[in-house]
């Protein structure tokens, strides 16, 4: 697990091409933005924030950031202090070795990474405290959260895996090939109480077995649960690196978001896409809505 994370640390300099999200400041924060297309809600359009990977940035994801964003979701994501790539390299930011061995997850507690935390509240903040942030009116009632890899830990802290850190303002939680061990080791997933989408790769070694494994991640989290696991993605799938699960990815990930955030119930939705026939490149699926 740990050569797949730094593995990631390594490549992520190259994902600097296409960099087209607008960049605000919040406090010392360097925000990527996508803002919504299309008719704004009478409540306002809904939001999700994106946390990186460990050594990736805010722009790693562009793909899914702007396939939300043209799906009607206000899209931003900052660049954490791990951050190596796009804005983040040129600004020479970044840690090069963990706060804990991503190998000793007995070690990792509720302060362990407690600044993405405070990063992504401070970003929630901003957007939820303001009538118009940056001309986008939002609903703070319609609230989402994805993340990859240690992203993935953040956001399913801030879920309520770690009880100090959850937000009760979240509503649905994407959380892609997302480090789960410490929680897992300690039996806190199922207090998150909020809809989660997991989403692995059969090549995802060092982590989807983490989450699809019997007494596994998805088997420990409360309920509604999602777990989709796509054919050959490794552990960059969910990256600018990998193309090839682009389109698949959005498709579930937008389907999940459709449905916790806008209450879409469409049978070509998350019953299609979680049923007897899932598409091309998805090896299994598993699913509790109750």
């Amino acid at each position: 697990m740990r050569k797949l994370l730094v593995g990631f640390c390594l490549t992520a300099v190259s994902l600097l091409a296409a960099d087209r999200a607008m960049h605000v400041t919040v406090g010392r924060l360097d925000v990527a933005m996508w803002k919504p297309v299309g008719p704004e809600p009478a409540a306002g359009f809904p939001v999700v924030i994106f946390s990186h990977g460990f050594g990736g940035c805010n722009t790693q994801s562009v793909f899914l950031m702007e396939a939300l964003a043209h799906a009607g979701y206000m899209v931003l994501a900052p660049n954490h202090a791990d951050a190596h790539c796009g804005s983040a390299r040129q600004a020479r930011l970044g840690r090069s070795d963990p706060e804990e061995p991503f190998q000793k997850a007995e070690q990792w507690s509720d302060a362990t990474y407690k600044d993405r935390r405070a990063d992504m509240e401070a970003v929630l903040d901003a957007v939820l405290n303001a009538k118009s942030f940056q001309g986008v009116h939002v609903d703070a009632g319609r609230v989402g959260i994805a993340g990859h890899s240690l992203g993935g830990y953040t956001v399913l802290g801030l879920a309520g895996a770690w009880a100090s850190w959850k937000d009760p303002r979240v509503k649905a939680v994407l959380a892609l090939s997302p480090y789960n061990t410490p929680f897992a080791q300690k039996g806190t997933l199922d207090r998150m109480k909020v809809p989660v989408m997991y989403q692995g790769g059969t090549l995802d070694l060092g982590i989807s077995p983490t989450v699809s494994r019997p007494n596994g991640a998805y088997d420990r989290s409360s309920a509604p649960k999602y777990y989709v696991e796509f054919q050959g993605a490794g552990h960059l799938a969910w990256t600018g690196l990998n193309p090839r699960f682009h389109d698949v990815v959005d498709q579930y990930s937008m389907a999940f978001f459709d449905r916790y955030l806008k209450g879409k119930v469409d049978p070509e939705g998350l019953p299609a896409l979680f049923g007897k026939s899932p598409p091309a490149g998805v090896k299994f699926v598993r699913s509790d809505e109750k």
